[in-house]
C-alpha cells in the first residue's frame, strides 16, 4: 500500500472577503505542481460564503461536480433551469458535459454556508448535461460506511459519469472498519472532516487528506469521534 499525506494547513487559502476558500488541490491562483490531482480527483474546495453572496453564472464543461453542504443553505441555479437549495444531509450533482452554466449562492442573509465542492474527471466526455439532488439522510449509517456518491444509477446515493464512489463514514472513538476497493488500479482520498483517525501509522486531524493506493483495501480507524469523506477514483486516466 502506497499512501500520500496532505496536511490541513498546507492547503491553498485564499480569502476574497466574501469568500474564504482552501484548495487541497491546485486551483485558481494557487498552483503546487505536486498537487494537481489524485487519479481522477481534480478538486476539493472547502468554501465558506458569506450572508447573501456566492457565485454568480458562470461555465463548466467535461467535469462531474459534486457539492456536500457543511452548514447553512446552498441556493443553486442553472442554464438547465434547475433551481433549489441544498443543504447539510443532501448531495448535489452536476454532470457538466459539453457545457453548463450555473450559480451557488449563501440562501441565508444571517449565517454562512459551508460546503465541499469537488470535481472529478469523467469517464465519458460531451455527455448530455445533468443535475441531481439528494437527502442522503434516509440511508444515514452509524460506524459503518454510506455509499453517497456512485457510478450506478440503481445504487444508494447520487452518480457519475466515472468509475468513482463516495462514502461517508461517521464513526465513534475507537471504531475501525475495513474499506475493499471497488475496482483494481483504484484509489481511496480520504479527507476528514471533523475528530481524528488513522490508518495504519498515519494519524489524520481535522481537514488532513490522504491518498491511499497500490491496495486492495485498509483500514480507517477513528481515534476520535470523527465524520470521515471517502472518494474512490481511478488512478490512471
Amino acid at each position: 500500500m502506497k499512501t500520500i499525506y496532505h496536511a490541513a494547513d498546507t492547503r491553498g487559502h485564499s480569502n476574497h472577503g466574501w469568500l474564504n476558500s482552501c484548495h487541497t488541490f491546485s486551483f485558481a491562483n494557487y498552483y503546487d505542481a505536486n498537487r494537481m490531482n489524485f487519479g481522477a480527483l481534480r478538486v476539493i474546495n472547502d468554501d465558506t460564503v458569506s450572508p447573501g453572496r456566492g457565485f454568480g453564472q458562470h461555465p463548466h464543461a467535461n467535469m462531474e461536480i459534486i457539492s456536500i453542504p457543511l452548514e447553512g443553505d446552498l441556493q443553486h441555479e442553472d442554464s438547465m433551469g434547475n433551481s433549489g437549495i441544498i443543504k447539510k444531509g443532501e448531495v448535489q450533482v452536476m454532470s457538466a458535459g459539453t457545457g453548463i452554466y450555473h450559480s451557488e449562492m449563501n440562501a441565508n442573509r444571517d449565517k454562512e454556508v459551508k460546503f465541499l465542492q469537488i470535481w472529478i474527471l469523467p469517464r465519458d466526455k460531451n455527455v448530455e448535461p445533468r443535475y441531481s439532488q439528494q437527502s442522503i439522510l434516509n440511508n444515514e449509517k452509524h460506524n459503518e460506511f454510506q455509499q453517497i456518491v456512485s457510478p450506478n444509477k440503481e445504487d444508494d446515493g447520487a452518480w457519475i459519469h466515472q468509475d468513482a464512489w463516495f462514502n461517508l463514514a461517521k464513526f465513534d472513538e475507537g471504531v475501525n472498519r475495513e474499506y475493499k476497493l471497488h475496482q483494481e488500479g483504484n484509489g481511496v482520498y480520504i479527507f476528514v472532516l471533523e475528530g481524528s483517525a488513522k490508518v495504519g501509522d498515519q494519524e489524520l486531524s481535522r481537514r488532513d487528506g490522504l491518498g491511499v493506493y497500490d491496495t486492495d483495501s485498509f483500514t480507517l480507524e477513528a481515534t476520535k469521534d470523527a465524520e470521515i469523506l471517502l472518494i474512490e477514483v481511478p488512478m490512471t486516466l
